[in-house]
Parts: C-alpha cells; sequence; structure tokens
C-alpha cells in the first residue's frame, strides 16, 4: 500500500500536506524549544488524526482509537523522534479489517521516512504486555488520545495507573535496577566530554522515570528545578537533531560547537556547562527519590502499614539518635534536630554536613532545603568553628561526595566561597580527565583524606585539595591564578597570613613535582635545586607530596602509577636532602655495569646491534601489590650517527610504546677493546641505549625481529619514515583534529645540557620524528624522558652540542623550533 503525504483538512487536502508543513516548522528560527516541540506535536496529531480519520472510513473499523505513547505522549516531539503509536481496539472487528486499518496508519508514516515504534492491542492485551514488561508500562503511564474512541483510552490509562499503584512495591526495585544497569553503561552525563542525553545517568530517561515514580504515590522527585533541566536536555537534544540531521542522543565533540550556536550559546564549553548543571540537578533528584522509595518500601515490608501519600511523610515515633549539635539521625539519613534554629546558627549547614559524612550518611534534602532557605550567611572571616568543620567534612573520605553534592544542589556552597562558582559543572577537555573541574577537587579532596597521618597539616593539605585547581577556565596559566584565589579563599575560610600563603604556594605548584620528576632529568642538580627553591620549605614539600599523590589519582588511571610514585618520591628525597642543608654533588660519570660491559664488547665484536630485554616490577605502589611499570631494552652498538632515530622508529613499527631512554657512549676499557674490530668511526665507542618500553596490544615482540629490522634501518634497506607516515594517516583519518605541537626551550632547565621540551598528540612514530629532528640540526641526544598522558605527549630531551656542551640561546631556539616545524609537517 502507498499514499501521500497530503493532510486532509476541514475544506480539503492543505498545500504541500504535512511533510512541507514540518519542514518549514523545523527551518523556522522560531519558535524554538517547548513551543516548537508542541507546535510539532499538534501538527503531527493533526496528519495523524486526518489518517485515522480517513482509515477506519475505508474499513468500517469501530471501537478504535489511535494512542500516543512515550515520549509523543508526553508532547515531547524532537525533529527527529520516532512516533511511538498504539492502535487500541475493543475487538470486535476481525483481525484482518483491524491489519487493514493499521496498514492504512504505519504506511504512511514509513513513506515520509519517519521512524515509528507501533503496536495493536485491544485494552486487556494492553495490561498484559505491561505487566510482563516494564518498558511498555512506562509507556502507557504516558498514553494521550489522538483519535477514535476516547472512552476506550480513558478507561485503560485508569487500569495501567491502577496496576502500576497496586503493584509498585515490585515494579520499582526493578525500574531502580534498570536506571542503575543504564548508568554502568552509559556512565554519569554530567562528567562526560560525550554524553548520551537520553540514555546516561541523569539524562532524558531518569528524568522520565521520576513521572513514573511520582505516579505510584510512593515517593515525589524534588521538583526545584526538574522541569528547567528537562528542558534544557530537550532543547539540546534538539539542536543535535536539526545539526547533524541523524536521530543521535550522543553530543560528540565535533557537533558541539554547532549545538551551542544554534542554541545560542557562546561556545561548546557554555554549552556543556548548562548541560552538565541540568544533568546534575536530573541525578540529584534521581538519587533523593530513590533513597526515599527504598526507605518508604523497607517500612512496609518490617510492618502492615496504609498506602503512603506522595513524599512518604515520617511519623512521630521514628528514632532519632543524635549527631551533632542540632543534628540527628532519622530513617538512615542525617536531618535537623527538632531544636535546631538555622536563623541563629550560621555554622549549623556545615556541622550538619560533616556529622552526616562522618556518620556516612546523606544528608536529607528536607534538612539541605531548609538550611539553604532559612540559613544565615557565614561571617567573613568564617569562625573557628566553621574552618574545623569544613575541614572535617573534607577529610570524611568517600561519604563526601554525596553530602556535598547535596550543598552544592541547594547553592550553600557558591554562598559560602564565591569562587567555587567559576569551577561549577565546568568541563576538562583533556580525556585524562575523569570528572569535571568540581567534582576533580572534591575527589582530590577524598583521595588526600587517605593520607592525612602523612602530613604534619592535614587542614592544609585537605584545603590545598578543594583549591588546587581553582584557577581553571579564568585567562592565564591556571596554577598562578588559582593561587591568588586559594590565598583570599583561605583567609575567607579564617586561616591566617602564614597559613593562607603555604596554602597559596601548594597550589601555584601542585604540578612542580610530577613534571619534574617524570620531565627531568634527577641526577642533575639543577633540577633538584629548581623545585627545593621553588618549594622553600620542608613543611610545603611534605604536603606538596601528599597534594601531589592525591591529585593524580583523582585525575584518572592514567595519570599515576608506581613509576611516577617512585620517581616523585625519589625527586622528594633529593629535594628533602636540600632543604636540610646537604647540597646535591654532580654525579661523577658511572662505569658501565657487568652486562652494559658485555653488551658494549658483544656490540664491537658483531659490529651490529645487541639487544636485552629485562621485565622489572616495583613496590611501594598503590594497594593491592606490586606493579609492573614496564619492560627494560637495552640496546648497544658500535657509535654512528641516526641509532637514537633508527632504534625509536622500529620501536614504533612494533607498537611498543616508550616511557624514558637514556643514551651513553661508553669508550671500552683497552684490555676489554683489544683484538675487536673499531667502529664505524674508527674508534672503540660504543652506543649504550636503555628504554623502558611497553606494548600498546598483545605481547612483546622477540628481540630477534627487534634486531633484525633495526639492523635493516642502519643499513638503509627499512624506509621506517614511509612505514610510520602510513600508520600516521590511518591515525589521523580515525581522530579528531588534535592542537598543534608545541616545541619550547625549557630556562633553568640544567647547567649539563639544554632541556628542549616538546607537547604534541600522541601518535605512531612520534619520538622517531623529534629525535631524527633533533640529529638533524647537529646535536646528540643525552637522554630522554618521555610522559604520556591520555593522547597528549609531553616529553622533554637533554641535547648538546657534537662536544658535550649546552647549546647557546639562538642555537636552541632555532633547534627547538626545527623540531616543531618537523611535527607540524
Amino acid at each position: 500500500m502507498t499514499s501521500t503525504g497530503t493532510t486532509t483538512g476541514p475544506t480539503g487536502p492543505e498545500p504541500g500536506g504535512y511533510p512541507a508543513a514540518r519542514l518549514r516548522l523545523l527551518r523556522a528560527a522560531a519558535p524554538t524549544g517547548p513551543p516548537r516541540r508542541a507546535a510539532l506535536a499538534a501538527l503531527t496529531d493533526d496528519w495523524l488524526t486526518a489518517l485515522f480519520t480517513a482509515a477506519t472510513a475505508r474499513t468500517g473499523v469501530h471501537g478504535a482509537a489511535l494512542v500516543a505513547v512515550g515520549g509523543y505522549g508526553r508532547g515531547e516531539l524532537s525533529p527527529r523522534s520516532d512516533l511511538d503509536l498504539l492502535l487500541l481496539h475493543d475487538g470486535s472487528a476481525a483481525p484482518t479489517v483491524v491489519a487493514a486499518l493499521a496498514d492504512r496508519l504505519w504506511y504512511p508514516v514509513w513513506d515520509l521516512g519517519i521512524a515509528l515504534d507501533h503496536c495493536v492491542r485491544t485494552p486487556a492485551e494492553a495490561r498484559r504486555a505491561a505487566g510482563a514488561d516494564l518498558r511498555v508500562q512506562l509507556g502507557l503511564l504516558d498514553a494521550r488520545p489522538l483519535a477514535g474512541d476516547a472512552g476506550l483510552v480513558a478507561a485503560l490509562r485508569t487500569a495501567v495507573l491502577a496496576d502500576w499503584r497496586d503493584q509498585a512495591p515490585h515494579h520499582l526495585p526493578a525500574l531502580d535496577a534498570l536506571c542503575r544497569e543504564r548508568a554502568e553503561r552509559h556512565g554519569e552525563l554530567r562528567f562526560l566530554l560525550e554524553p548520551d542525553l537520553k540514555e546516561a545517568h541523569g539524562g532524558l530517561r531518569d528524568a522520565t522515570a521520576l513521572r513514573a515514580v511520582a505516579a505510584s504515590w510512593i515517593a515525589d522527585a524534588p521538583r526545584e528545578g526538574l522541569a528547567d533541566a528537562r528542558r534544557v536536555l530537550l532543547d539540546a537534544r534538539d539542536a543535535l537533531h536539526l545539526t547533524t540531521g541523524r536521530a543521535t542522543d550522543r553530543l560528540a565533540l565535533q557537533e558541539q560547537d554547532q549545538v551551542a550556536t544554534a542554541l545560542g550559546l557562546p561556545d561548546a564549553d557554555t554549552l556543556l556547562r548548562r548541560v552538565y548543571g541540568a544533568a546534575r540537578t536530573v541525578s540529584y533528584a534521581a538519587d533523593v527519590t530513590w533513597r526515599e522509595v527504598g526507605r518508604v518500601l523497607r517500612a512496609r515490608s518490617a510492618r502492615p502499614r496504609p498506602r503512603s501519600v506522595p513524599g512518604g511523610g515520617r511519623t512521630s515515633g521514628t528514632p532519632r539518635t543524635p549527631l551533632a549539635d542540632g543534628v540527628v539521625e532519622a530513617d538512615g539519613e542525617a536531618v535537623l534536630a527538632r531544636t535546631a534554629r538555622p536563623g541563629h546558627d550560621p555554622v549549623l549547614w556545615l556541622r550538619a554536613a560533616a556529622a552526616a559524612a562522618r556518620s556516612g550518611l546523606p544528608l536529607s534534602r528536607h534538612a539541605v532545603r531548609r538550611l539553604a532557605v532559612a540559613g544565615r550567611p557565614l561571617p567573613v572571616p568564617w569562625p573557628a568553628e566553621a574552618r574545623e568543620q569544613l575541614v572535617t567534612l573534607l577529610g570524611a573520605g568517600g561519604a563526601t561526595v554525596r553530602v556535598w553534592e547535596a550543598l552544592e544542589t541547594e547553592g550553600l556552597i557558591t554562598r559560602s566561597l564565591p569562587a567555587w562558582e567559576h569551577v561549577h559543572c565546568r568541563p576538562q577537555r583533556n580525556p585524562v580527565h575523569t570528572w569535571t573541574v568540581d567534582r576533580h577537587l572534591i575527589e582530590t579532596a577524598v583521595r588526600a583524606s587517605a593520607l592525612t597521618r602523612r602530613v604534619h597539616r592535614p587542614d592544609l593539605l585537605l584545603i590545598a585539595a578543594l583549591l588546587h585547581d581553582i584557577g581553571k577556565g579564568r585567562p592565564g596559566d591556571h596554577a598562578a591564578t588559582g593561587a591568588a584565589i586559594a590565598r583570599e579563599t583561605a583567609a575567607r575560610i579564617g586561616f591566617g597570613r602564614p597559613d593562607a600563603d603555604v596554602v597559596a604556594a601548594l597550589v601555584r605548584h601542585h604540578l612542580l613535582l610530577v613534571e619534574a620528576a617524570t620531565r627531568r632529568d634527577l641526577d642533575d642538580p639543577a633540577t633538584v635545586r629548581l623545585v627545593a627553591d621553588a618549594v622553600g620549605d620542608a613543611t610545603t614539600l611534605e604536603l606538596l607530596h601528599a597534594l601531589t599523590e592525591a591529585d593524580a589519582l583523582a585525575t584518572g588511571p592514567a595519570a599515576w602509577s608506581a613509576w611516577r610514585a617512585a620517581l616523585v618520591a625519589d625527586l622528594v628525597r633529593r629535594v628533602a636532602a636540600v632543604l636540610a642543608g646537604r647540597a646535591p654533588r654532580e654525579p661523577e660519570p658511572a662505569a658501565p655495569g657487568a652486562e652494559q660491559e658485555r653488551l658494549a664488547v658483544e656490540a664491537l665484536r658483531t659490529g651490529g646491534p645487541v639487544l636485552a630485554l629485562r621485565t622489572r616490577t616495583e613496590h611501594g605502589g598503590p594497594p593491592g601489590g606490586p606493579e609492573p611499570v614496564g619492560v627494560e631494552l637495552r640496546i648497544a652498538l658500535p657509535e654512528r650517527p641516526g641509532a637514537l632515530p633508527a632504534a625509536a622508529g622500529v620501536l614504533a613499527l612494533h607498537c611498543l610504546t616508550v616511557r624514558s631512554a637514556e643514551l651513553r657512549a661508553v669508550e671500552l676499557p683497552a684490555d676489554l677493546s683489544a683484538g675487536l674490530p673499531a667502529g664505524p668511526g674508527g674508534s672503540a665507542d660504543v652506543l649504550l641505549l636503555s628504554w623502558r618500553v611497553a606494548a600498546e596490544y598483545g605481547s612483546l615482540p622477540r628481540t630477534d625481529r627487534l634486531r633484525a629490522d633495526l639492523v635493516r634501518a642502519l643499513d638503509g634497506t627499512l624506509d621506517i619514515p614511509a612505514r610510520l607516515a602510513e600508520r600516521e594517516a590511518a591515525a589521523r583519518r580515525r581522530g579528531v583534529r588534535a592542537p598543534s605541537p608545541r616545541a619550547t626551550v625549557a630556562q633553568a632547565g640544567s647547567r649539563r645540557a639544554t632541556v628542549i621540551e616538546v607537547r604534541a598528540q600522541d601518535a605512531p612514530g612520534l619520538l622517531h620524528r623529534i629525535v631524527r629532528a633533533l640529529e638533524g640540526r647537529g646535536v646528540r641526544v643525552r637522554s630522554a624522558h618521555v610522559s604520556t598522558l591520555g593522547a597528549d605527549a609531553v616529553d622533554a630531551f637533554y641535547v648538546t652540542d657534537p662536544d658535550g656542551k649546552p647549546l647557546p640561546g639562538e642555537r636552541a631556539l632555532a633547534v627547538a623550533g626545527a623540531v616543531e616545524a618537523a611535527l607540524r609537517a
């Protein structure tokens, strides 16, 4: 059966019909948001009503109705939304006639390319389907008659709603489990760089589930801001549908700028902050509601009681256990005591929050709401009790997160700490980061709470953890900007000037230890002195060490490892010695070890490269035992130009990630080199390369294959640049456009060498291209410190001229420019 898209009006077919009218509506600049969704639903209602009227006249079916269910039933019709339709009939017509009626309804929808979710049922069949499938029941809760027998639809709605309420003790736990499973699969919308606006936790599915909970009369969701949050998510989905032309709910990175423009927002970050704020409102409402559902259902199972009214009020006989002054536990939550007076006790909100977190309890929504509405603002600077309660709250561990989010939802945090508003829901576009800025700060405080026994001033550690990224999103370096904000905030909280200065120093230098440890030569006295001068004293060093670990652990799994922990600890030991008055000594060139001598002798004897792999494990990392830190690969070969680029290229071809690299030239003693052939330069010098590598995937390659390819690379029969170019081209086709690479000269990096820092998108053969560019400028690479965080590589290369001296300033800048140009090419 075929049909046209012509709509039949009261006086005949309308010009252009439904397709043209729909297109005009979607292309119009206004109305947008709820008005456009309502207009699109009304336009679609009229079209489907006309189709139903014509179809029933043709087939002679009576006792039938066309019903919109799900999102269409709610009138939330986005540009590319499915049409969820139910053809309801009383069973009086023959099945073939009902099927003919359905065909006359469904085929015109399909002909227009509109996605359709449809079914044909009697009221009894619809109730049975709802009883067997939770999703069907949720859809029917939003049933809306479009055309036909309205009484038939009203009776079904009444029956389905009664079934839902009668079976709520069984269905609500199932719905809760469904929401949790979806959250596990799609993640937290408010923290995702490419969130699914519908399926992720805090998205449109959760908002719909809250409507279903309210319809059960078991509990009701917090309504403050919920309608606005739902509107923000729907508006974003509308704009996403229009900009992509697809029925997608995933807000992909490459589409965020267009969606922001369509919504009249300045940029993608503003869009994400708005979406994250809406998702936070929905997720908080969902968490509170499901907690209340659990409380009511537990109470019902414990003893018979009459059906609860919406909100599930507590009885006066609920046991109340004191937690703190003005705070008690009731029904598994921290609530305000009956004698509490928020209007006369400005510290009460912090005392209640600290008591809840310390007891591992959620803070009652009603309590938070009352504190927000009736509470007095804290004086500035805060009294000592308020400062102590904030430190207690931050030091409570994982329970802090839930309590802090409750306070943040009601605006208590930004009211008392104005600087927090700037980081609230702020996205972090570095994929290494798991959280938004504000949540990362709380996670850092949680991690720091486990390290407070390591420091003499745990209060300063926790406050610095809370504020270390407070400068993000502002102009300039976020650490320098954040230090000034942190000093002001610490003084506001009630810390004296010396303590506020320590907090500011911790914020200013919170990246110093990990950057110096992973990107600098720890044997170089300049590295240690640079850190010691910045830190200034042993107390600050102790706090900075703990803050560095907490920050990295709260960032994500790529930011911390036993290897990084060991490097940072080594640096801290060296800096502590300097601060104690023991100056670092210039290390004397170490004689090659027995294994290195063996490799060097073998390299001279054979005239080619010799390789050795050794796996190491390192203790002292995160809890849970030793963590493998990679494989040590040693390569010895007679000294010759191009050895380092060749080795780096071969490792890249074999999919080995390089974490560190050191290069040294060794002249073997006469007794070892006697009788051995000289190298290509006519000397007995041997180049020793020590790499720390890990396989990108699969198992490590065999050393004989690595050696064979290295021999071919050195004699020119293996074209490494061409092979790597193929892999890079494939990577570029799969990925998003990355920021341009940068190569800079680190000021005061070392007295023994020039330090070239390179920041670039990690890619196959990146190290090969860098060292090839360095050698192409006639410099020697003494060592490389390679650090990869997510998609970004941050590498430091210690280079000298051929005589082993640091490069003059202008030449160093030219070398850095050449590296940058090579990476941009």
